[in-house]
This record gives structure tokens, sequence and C-alpha cells, in this order.
């Protein structure tokens, strides 16, 4: 149950309806992430804008070790609706439902290349370890694994991204649809 006021879609007039079915319209259906922002309907916009672009632009990294990433960090974070939404996103790439709940119970057992592993250790450390970062190391290893200075960026506003929402999602207390995050167009 969200701590805070809520409006649903029923109850969306003016600008928060035209987000609202705009949203539908697009994905299928509208996601209690969305709705918990619904006080601020713009900020529904720019947080669809800023997802969009951090997941789904042109990069160096693929759409699946950005989602790779997204379920790591929600793990760190111990944020379940995340891990639920995005494990789904990621088993469009990894078609793998065994897989994926390995990376989320621990992605060391999960089968990943280097490259990948390189992905998820740098998003659990930057989410529960931020002060290793003081020192380039952690930077300088992903680089020796060749990684470009872009896609680390990449990577860095991935696991920045994922920390806002968890926090936003467990602070105010948003909870799984009743369809379980389940058919989003992704």
């Amino acid at each position: 149950m969200s701590r805070i006021k809520v409006i649903q879609q029923q109850e969306a007039t003016g600008r928060l309806k035209e987000i609202y079915d705009e949203i539908i319209q697009k994905r299928g259906q509208l996601a209690e992430v969305h709705k918990i922002q619904s006080l601020r309907p713009e900020s529904i916009i720019k947080h669809i804008d800023l997802y969009m672009e951090i997941m789904f632009s042109k990069s160096d990294l693929s759409r699946a070790e950005r989602e790779m990433m997204a379920v790591v960090t929600s793990v760190s974070n111990q944020c379940f609706y995340c891990q639920i939404h995005h494990s789904q996103a990621l088993n469009n790439y990894w078609k793998d439902d065994d897989r994926v709940q390995k990376l989320r119970t621990n992605y060391l057992d999960a089968g990943l290349n280097d490259r990948q592993l390189a992905l998820c250790e740098f998003a659990k450390k930057l989410t529960l370890n931020t002060n290793e970062f003081k020192e380039s190391a952690t930077i300088d290893n992903l680089k020796k694994i060749g990684f470009s200075d872009a896609a680390i960026l990449d990577a860095t506003l991935v696991v920045a991204y994922f920390n806002f929402v968890n926090r936003m999602v467990l602070s105010l207390g948003v909870n799984l649809e009743a369809n379980e995050g389940k058919g989003y167009n992704y």
C-alpha cells in the first residue's frame, strides 16, 4: 500500500489523464511506479524520458546488459518491485527463467561471461560501497576488460537511475501490480 496519495487512472483528469492514456497506449498498461508520481504529473514524463534515454538509447552496452545491471542494483537494494519488472525485461533477451533467477539469487551462479560479471560487480559495488570509488581501481578494471569511457558512463547512469527508482519505490511503498508486472510492451 502506497504511503502517499495516489491518483488512480479512473480518477485522473486534465494533464494527468493525458499522461496516463499515453502511457497505456505505448506500454500496454500503467505501472505503479508511474502512478506514485501522480501528484506531480510532469515528473512522470521526465522520469520516462530519463528511463528511455538510459535504457534504450544507442550504447556500447547491450539492452540485456543494462537490464542485467538493473536487476543486480535492485537486488542489492532489496527492491522486489524493480527486480520483478527488470527480470522480466531481461528474460526477453536471455530467454532463460532459471538463469535470471540465479542472477537474482547470486549473480556468481548465473553463468556470466567476464564482461557481464564485471558489470554486475560494478553495479553492486556502486550501489552498496560508493566510498570505494574514491580510488580509480574499479573504473580502471572496467577499462582493462575493454569497456570504453562511454560504456562506463552508461553503466554508471544505469546504476544511478535504478538507485533513484529503488529508493522511490521503497520509501513510498510502491507495490507490484496485480498482474505481477507482466504484459508490458518493452
